[in-house]
């Protein structure tokens, strides 16, 4: 009885370590796959002029803007410098810890910078990624046809597929990431990309239940 019963508890073990070495291979795939896309995604300089750009937020530290979003100031003034005419919205609402809202802290960046007040248009309701596009949109000017988003690295991709869903052709403009928070970024990314996706899924399942 001992011996059937350890062979069973074998084959068992065998089953359980080969689902668990199958699920970390789709894992590490998986991975791969939205690591890939995100690179591909990365543009470091927009080669054409832009009417607008869309600037979005990131945490501000009371009144400081964090090493992120500085980054993401310091790659739209370097735009706006070399492009005259295109203007710049600039998007983040006011969050916990944040004493102004995202959108003011760039604005105050980009002021900094040389870059003209008139040049820029302030969102300052939105609270995430999807937010900043949708009321950025609500602000763009009639006319206008090309635009860009800046944003880090590492968020360009899920930032493009965002824009995409709400009738937004917008390539990104990608500022460095900071390298204290990189690994911690790309994860969360790796998270809010899987949100995304079964966002849209849903909401396409919907329109065709519809």
């Amino acid at each position: 009885m001992k011996l059937g019963f350890s062979k069973n508890r074998g084959r068992k073990m065998k089953k359980v370590n080969n689902i668990i070495i199958i699920v970390a291979i789709l894992g590490v795939t998986y991975i791969g796959f939205l690591h890939v896309n995100i690179q591909q995604a990365i543009q470091k300089e927009a080669l054409v002029h832009a009417d607008y750009l869309i600037v979005l937020g990131a945490k501000v530290n009371g009144i400081v803007p964090s090493l992120a979003l500085q980054y993401r100031i310091n790659m739209a003034a370097e735009y706006l410098t070399r492009n005259k005419s295109t203007i710049a919205i600039v998007s983040g609402g006011q969050g916990n810890g944040e004493e102004i809202s995202e959108a003011e802290a760039m604005k105050r960046g980009l002021l900094k910078y040389g870059i003209d007040e008139s040049r820029i248009i302030l969102e300052d309701r939105s609270t995430s990624t999807y937010e900043n596009i949708k009321y950025s949109k609500q602000l763009i000017p009639e006319g206008v046809l090309k635009g860009f988003l800046v944003t880090n690295d590492f968020h360009v991709y899920r930032a493009e597929k965002i824009a995409a869903s709400q009738g937004l052709k917008l390539p990104g403009i990608a500022a460095d990431t900071p390298k204290v928070v990189l690994v911690k970024s790309y994860i969360r990314e790796y998270l809010a990309i899987t949100k995304f996706y079964g966002t849209e899924l849903l909401r396409r399942i919907k329109i065709i239940d519809g």
